[in-house]
């Protein structure tokens, strides 16, 4: 594990949550884990969520449904619906903090303003 720690700028505790909450599903060869291609795979597209900011359990519905009668066209019809409501999710955040920080602006501009 410690191999695909390092491959993937992981932490085995990490690898170990991915497997705890069904990410990932390795096979055992008495007490060392295997990891297949669909679990290192897998790895790929959960740091990527990861990144983006889904959640574990919205990267988890996003994987399954690979396996579902879909397939893949499903999971890519899902996945795009998940990235436009983060994107969605994000702009707001943008204009929440662009008025924040026109609001700190004006705060410091008066401070300033009345230092003088």
């Amino acid at each position: 594990m410690t191999q695909l720690a390092r491959e993937f700028d992981l932490t085995s505790r990490a690898i170990r949550y991915y497997e705890q909450e069904g990410l990932i599903a390795p096979s055992r060869r008495g007490r060392t884990r295997v990891f297949s291609l669909r679990d290192r795979t897998r790895l790929r597209l959960i740091q990527r969520g990861r990144r983006l900011g889904f959640s574990i359990a919205e990267i988890r519905e996003i994987l399954n449904l690979y396996d579902d009668r879909d397939g893949e066209r499903g999971q890519l019809v899902h996945f795009v619906r998940k990235i436009r409501e983060r994107r969605a999710s994000l702009e707001v955040q943008r204009r929440d903090i662009d008025a924040i920080l026109e609001e700190l602006d004006r705060l410091e501009t008066a401070c300033l303003d009345r230092l003088e």
